[in-house]
């Protein structure tokens, strides 16, 4: 079969590898849709630790192509989404209800092999069965989806109560979908790319806001009656972002840290700020116990909003530039000429 595989050191490329046969527990899945990533692109660029060689992908959507010994819940034939993360189950974190904090943690995509292949090989506890009519590419979207649902979770977004969201690319406008379905009112969204802002407004954003603007920061607090927001989530990874993120809360406000940020960047803190006026800042990593609260959501968001582009297996270094330059709203490789098209 054909598969992208990374090498490391910046090197990626089509291959061909082994056909898959699946052991017992195990399902063999045809990816239909794959989503390319903010985390593939660090990955190639050492920004993103994985274990090479990688066949790459961990937003996976496909069809059941074959099942091992002692698989109950799936058939050939079903339509499914993968959960990405395999824990050991035996360190603290397993045994403490923090699993998805497990330091020997592995995931397709990142240190097993991942979905942009014509085969990937599963645990039959990461597939997820679908609805046999769910659109492939919006199967695919669930692991984001089930990630931006634990940052809400973490966010403590209440009814009733403004939030502002930093950052308007795929993630970021699921972060602002969810906020609003949540109750959030008003929610503003904070981009400095107008098509970004059209994003956010599409999923449904009150407001949105440039950060170049000279009266940014009145602009953004005049949305609050200068109180500030109770939540502030940076979905860009930045350390000015959360800078002008604890400016902007109010007391007792939360700070979502959700995009991935350089490992080397700093942001400057005052900590009797943080005492005085009560703030937490808090992480928010992967999606523990979400990915099934996630297909519950697919049908709830606005993803035919999505602007997306697909390549073939062979087209990789075009789609990961692609995903880079934000030109469209979200990058899918289409594993097999058999998958649907966006």
């Amino acid at each position: 079969m054909r598969a992208v595989v990374y090498r490391g050191s910046g090197h990626i490329g089509t291959e061909d590898v082994p056909d898959l046969s699946p052991g017992p527990g195990e399902v063999v899945v045809a990816p239909l849709a794959v989503g390319v990533c903010g985390t593939d692109s660090h990955i190639v660029h050492g920004h993103f630790p994985a274990r090479p060689p990688v066949i790459l992908g961990h937003e996976i959507c496909g069809t059941v192509q074959q099942v091992g010994e002692g698989v109950r819940t799936l058939a050939v034939g079903d339509l499914v989404t993968i959960e990405p993360h395999i824990y050991c189950g035996v360190c603290f974190n397993c045994q403490t209800g923090t699993q998805h904090m497990c330091p020997d943690r592995k995931a397709p995509g990142v240190h097993l092999d991942g979905g942009m292949a014509e085969q990937v090989r599963v645990p039959e506890k990461l597939a997820f069965k679908l609805p046999a009519d769910t659109d492939p590419f919006h199967g695919a979207l669930t692991e984001p989806i089930a990630c931006c649902i634990h940052g809400i979770d973490r966010a403590g977004v209440r009814s009733g109560l403004p939030a502002i969201v930093f950052g308007c690319g795929p993630a970021g406008a699921i972060m602002v979908a969810l906020a609003k379905a949540a109750g959030a009112y008003p929610v503003v969204a904070v981009d400095g790319r107008s098509h970004r802002r059209d994003l956010a407004l599409r999923f449904g954003a009150d407001a949105v806001l440039d950060p170049a603007q000279p009266d940014f920061r009145d602009a953004a607090l005049s949305y609050t009656d200068g109180v500030g927001y109770p939540v502030a989530i940076d979905a860009v990874g930045s350390a000015a972002v959360v800078e002008t993120a604890i400016d902007l809360v109010c007391r007792g406000g939360n700070i979502l840290l959700f995009g991935v940020a350089n490992p080397d960047d700093v942001a400057k803190i005052h900590p009797n700020e943080i005492y005085a006026r009560e703030l937490s800042l808090l992480g928010t990593a992967l999606n523990p116990d979400t990915h099934r609260r996630a297909i519950g959501m697919l049908n709830r968001l606005p993803l035919d909003e999505l602007r997306s582009a697909t390549f073939s297996l062979e087209q990789i270094d075009e789609a990961l530039a692609a995903q880079q330059a934000g030109a469209v709203d979200k990058v899918f490789i289409v594993p097999s000429p058999r998958s649907p098209q966006a």
